[in-house]
């Protein structure tokens, strides 16, 4: 009777939506190097500790099999003074008052020896690569607003670069998505990309906001708190530009559900002219939103349970 293993479900995580992958081939070796990547520092620094002791206590059995293997012990603890050794020999330190004496012991050796390059070798790479790699570091608005501008209802997102210098070539995108009906019945998840005032800048050195007008070719025309909810919209905000102090692309992204949409509310001003060319601008208030009356084509907005 041939008895398949049931694949193990995967969990990923986009934003706030988690997806649980089923029946589906999701484990090779080749992730293992994706995984080690993809953990943080103190968890990387931990797996590396672990690995490091768990080798050295193998190595250390296998020295003990053998009582003569290893000359210069202090005879009071063999098992420890096997283990230290192999932690000299992984790290080819080799102080002298311990070395192989028997075949058995300098066979264990190599083979501990070629172990300890090839770990050295693997992990010097994967700190590198982790140093290495650009981050994005851009500061997204904890929330959604839509607000008048120039007379329109407008929906806003707001955007910061925390690194000490410019991004260049950066562009900007903002995917919405919610659930409509089908004439067939049942429900359908459509997906579109909303317009924006800009889509994309020569230099972003600082903060600013991504403005999408809502008019009658918006898809978010009409949209109330309500509707929004009851359709399980979901916003992503992405931007991708170039480190130039690296010379390499970087991409991040966050996603908004309808929770995170405030109606007639707009952000606050955090930018401060100085004169000369010099301005501040406040990152601690980079989420910080105020209320905003205004009408729209004659008709009043000043509260949350309008339409837009």
């Amino acid at each position: 009777m041939n008895m398949k293993r049931k694949p193990t479900p995967v969990s990923v995580r986009a934003g706030q939506v988690e997806f649980v992958k089923v029946n589906t081939d999701a484990w090779r070796w080749r992730d293992v190097y994706r995984w080690l990547l993809g953990l943080r520092w103190p968890q990387f620094a931990a797996f590396v500790a672990i690995l490091y002791v768990a080798l050295n206590l193998l190595f250390a059995a296998l020295y003990s099999l053998q009582q003569k293997s290893i000359a210069g012990s202090t005879g009071g603890h063999w098992f420890f003074d096997c283990f230290f050794f192999s932690v000299q020999t992984l790290a080819t330190v080799g102080y002298g008052h311990m070395y192989p004496q028997t075949l058995y012991g300098h066979i264990v050796t190599t083979i501990e020896i070629m172990s300890g390059i090839f770990l050295l070798a693997v992990m010097t790479g994967l700190i590198f690569v982790r140093f290495s790699r650009p981050i994005a570091r851009v500061l997204f608005s904890k929330s959604i607003v839509i607000a008048p501008l120039n007379g329109k209802p407008t929906l806003m997102v707001r955007i910061g670069n925390e690194n000490q210098h410019s991004m260049v070539e950066a562009k900007f995108r903002i995917m919405f998505s919610r659930d409509e009906p089908l004439l067939e019945g049942g429900d359908f998840r459509y997906f579109y990309v909303l317009k924006l005032h800009f889509d994309r800048l020569a230099v972003f050195p600082a903060a600013l906001t991504l403005r999408h007008t809502i008019d009658e070719t918006s898809p978010l025309f009409g949209a109330t708190p309500e509707s929004l909810e009851s359709s399980r919209v979901l916003f992503i905000v992405s931007v991708v530009g170039i480190d130039p102090v690296i010379a390499a692309a970087v991409q991040t992204q966050k996603d908004y559900t309808w929770r995170d949409i405030r109606f007639g509310e707009r952000f606050v001003e955090i930018y401060t002219e100085h004169g000369g060319g010099r301005l501040t601008v406040d990152y601690g208030r980079l989420h910080d939103t105020e209320p905003v009356e205004f009408a729209v084509r004659g008709k009043g907005y000043n509260s949350s349970t309008d339409g837009v």
